[in-house]
């Protein structure tokens, strides 16, 4: 595994791990609502972690200027992706609420710590 994929697999494991065991505990309470809460902020994350390593490789765009267009594309994403789940889907607003608010929150924070530890100058 290379170290550019290592933040994927941290992310999708933790997240499907994590899911697994909230599944386990909460049954029919809290499924599919907290499947779907967290695979779109996990298909999100891994998209921007993606696009980051591809505009830190050589010849590439800035990062910045890839991060600003991605929180563009994130905010119709959220929203048309929020409102598919609950219109559309018609899943129980509060499990998936509280699903897709904790793994956007989480997800995120991991990606900060990949984000932070992929530009810290090599010791």
């Amino acid at each position: 595994m290379t170290s550019g994929s290592a933040p994927l697999v941290w992310m999708i494991g933790a997240s499907v791990m994590s899911w697994s065991v909230v599944r386990v505990l909460g049954g029919d309470r809290v499924h599919p609502e907290a499947l779907f809460g967290m695979l779109g902020p996990l298909a999100s994350a891994c998209a921007t972690w993606i696009a980051v390593r591809w505009a830190l490789g050589p010849g590439s765009a800035s990062v910045t200027g890839v991060l600003i267009a991605g929180f563009a594309l994130k905010m119709v994403f959220f929203g048309t992706y929020v409102t598919v789940m609950l219109r559309t889907l018609a899943l129980r607003p509060v499990p998936f609420v509280l699903s897709f608010t904790g793994y956007f929150i989480a997800l995120y924070a991991m990606e900060a710590l990949f984000l932070r530890r992929a530009f810290a100058p090599p010791r």
